[in-house]
C-alpha cells in the first residue's frame, strides 16, 4: 500500500507544484510538508481536508492511509 506521504508527493508532482507551493496552498510551512512526504509526520484530518482540495484528490482516500500510517507506527511500537 502507497503510504500518505507518497500519494502527497505523487499528486503533487503531478499538478507540477513545488513543496513550497503546497506549503502555502494549505496554510503550514515548507518542513510540514516535507515531513509529511517523507513519513515523519502523518497529517491532521483538518490538514487532510485541505490537502484534498488543493491536489484534488478525494479526502478518504488520503484519511484511508493515515488510519493506515498511524496503525503501522503504533503497532511498531508495541
Amino acid at each position: 500500500m502507497t503510504s500518505i506521504g507518497q500519494t502527497i508527493k505523487n499528486c503533487r508532482e503531478m499538478q507540477n507544484m513545488t513543496q513550497q507551493e503546497l506549503a502555502q496552498k494549505v496554510r503550514v510551512g515548507l518542513s510540514t510538508i516535507e515531513k509529511y512526504e517523507s513519513g515523519e509526520q502523518v497529517p491532521s484530518r483538518q490538514t487532510i481536508l485541505k490537502l484534498s482540495t488543493v491536489l484534488d484528490i478525494p479526502a478518504s482516500e488520503l484519511l484511508d492511509q493515515a488510519f493506515h500510517t498511524h496503525s503501522s507506527t503504533i503497532d511498531q511500537g508495541l
